[in-house]
């Protein structure tokens, strides 16, 4: 969504120091459900329970994570104005545990060097395009629409493509998905920076603020990851 902007002013000093302690908040969280994504992650694919519905029911499986998945993304969507702080960290908490469903499909799909590589490239693509995100003086407000519409293209393509089943297609997906959400890394940066210049009403709104904005890059760095791991690997 459009959002107003003007990154020429110099910062004081303390607008800079309580810029650094947002996004000091922002990544704790996100790299907090990364962990807890990793965590279920390992649990998962030491079940024994989980591998045999995995293998028996793997169409219901996808189904299962994909409802679970949309449905707490939707819900923290409608929700945020609504609910206390705490209650949007434990939908955070519950769509990055639910991530590691994901993950372990990943894991048991792909070959661990693949993913090893994948995670490599995402962190470095997500690195660079996070730091022109903070550090352009440039807006990219108008990348908002354009990312938008390109986000929404790329599902309803890929949702055609679950039925033609067309390799070149796929990868194609791929690789758009990658520009995409490195281009939705280097705008949700800015965005988040812009928003807390704007200042917040209270303490419940800073948090949320955070909480939100967690979700968007942790979402930004995951989907970048899986693309990366479908153009690189190589199925089992």
């Amino acid at each position: 969504m459009p959002f107003p902007v003007d990154l020429t002013k110099p910062n004081a000093s303390q607008v800079a120091v309580s810029e650094l302690a947002f996004f000091q908040k922002v990544y704790l969280w996100m790299c907090g459900g990364l962990v807890v994504s990793a965590f279920m992650t390992y649990a998962l694919l030491h079940s024994e329970s989980w591998l045999t519905f995995l293998f028996a029911q793997k169409s219901t499986a996808i189904i299962v994570i994909c409802a679970v998945q949309l449905g707490i993304v939707l819900g923290f969507g409608v929700l945020r104005n609504r609910v206390s702080a705490t209650a949007l960290k434990g939908l955070f908490l519950a769509y990055s545990a639910s991530m590691g469903m994901t993950f372990s499909i990943v894991c048991l799909v792909y070959p661990s060097t693949v993913i090893f590589k994948a995670f490599i490239c995402a962190a470095a693509i997500y690195g660079g395009m996070a730091a022109y995100g903070l550090l352009t003086k440039k807006s990219l407000q108008a990348w908002g629409s354009f990312l938008f519409m390109a986000l929404l293209g790329l599902f309803v393509v890929s949702l055609v493509n679950m039925f033609t089943r067309s390799p070149m297609v796929d990868y194609v997906i791929c690789f758009v998905g990658v520009l995409l959400f490195a281009g939705l890394t280097a705008y949700d940066h800015q965005k988040l920076r812009v928003i807390h210049a704007g200042g917040f009403a209270n303490q419940d709104m800073e948090e949320k603020c955070v909480i939100q904005g967690s979700l968007e890059l942790y979402l930004d760095f995951v989907n970048l990851f899986l693309f990366l791991v479908r153009i690189l690997g190589n199925r089992r």
